[in-house]
C-alpha cells in the first residue's frame, strides 16, 4: 500500500493517464514522429513519464503514465506535444492520487519524499 492519505493531492504523489487520441490519420501523424519521440525522450530522462506507449491498434493513438507534477504542470507538458501542436492529436487526462500500488512501484511513486 502507498504510504499516502486518502486525500493526499501533493503534486509528487500524483499519477496522470494521458491518453493521446488521434484527431487525423497516423500518415498525417508520420511527419511529427521523430518531434514526438524527442518530446518522450525529454519527459522520461526528466522523470514526469513513466511509461509510454502505442495504442493496439495504433490508429487509435498511445498512451502515457506520468507523475510529480500537478494536473495544471502535466496539461502545459501535454500542450507542447508536437503532435497536439500540430493538430494531429489530442489528450485526454486522467488525474488520481494512488491509494494503492504494487510493493514494486513504491519507490517510484515516492521518489523525492
Amino acid at each position: 500500500m502507498m504510504p499516502t492519505a486518502p486525500n493526499d493531492t501533493r503534486e509528487d504523489t500524483m499519477l496522470h493517464l494521458l491518453q493521446l487520441h488521434y484527431t487525423a490519420t497516423e500518415q498525417d501523424a508520420g511527419p511529427f514522429i521523430p518531434a514526438h519521440v524527442a518530446y518522450l525522450e525529454r519527459h522520461h530522462a526528466a522523470g514526469t513519464f513513466l511509461v509510454s506507449g502505442q495504442s493496439v491498434p495504433t490508429e487509435i493513438g498511445g498512451a502515457i503514465i506520468a507523475h510529480g507534477v500537478d494536473r495544471a504542470t502535466i496539461e502545459q507538458i501535454t500542450a507542447q506535444d508536437p503532435f497536439v501542436t500540430n493538430g494531429v492529436a489530442k489528450y485526454t487526462i486522467t488525474t488520481i492520487t494512488p491509494g494503492r500500488a504494487h510493493p514494486a512501484l513504491a519507490d517510484v511513486l515516492t521518489e523525492g519524499h
